[in-house]
């Protein structure tokens, strides 16, 4: 079984490095899925991992963001999968 976070960064987290610190951490925890940009100035992050405590880390990471962003909410969704879907963690 695996485990999927679909989460939703807003504040001031677009033009700071979000993406490229939250590909590092995702990377560093061994996480799989993706991180991008929206049009309306929030960062999306989809995810995956067999333990769902990494999950979980990961989760508590978004809410702290690289030195520059000013994280004002992270909304998260979590499912539970037969087999994760992706492989490595990519930037978008």
């Amino acid at each position: 079984m695996a485990h999927r976070l679909k989460a939703v960064v807003h504040g001031h987290v677009q033009g700071v490095g979000f993406r490229y610190w939250a590909h590092h951490t995702g990377e560093k925890l061994g996480v799989h899925g993706w991180v991008r940009n929206e049009p309306n100035g929030t960062v999306a992050v989809e995810a995956e991992a067999t333990d769902k405590n990494i999950l979980q880390a990961l989760f508590v990471e978004l809410h702290k963001g690289p030195a520059a962003a000013q994280v004002t909410q992270v909304e998260a969704h979590w499912e539970e999968l037969d087999a994760p879907h992706h492989l490595g963690f990519r930037v978008s």
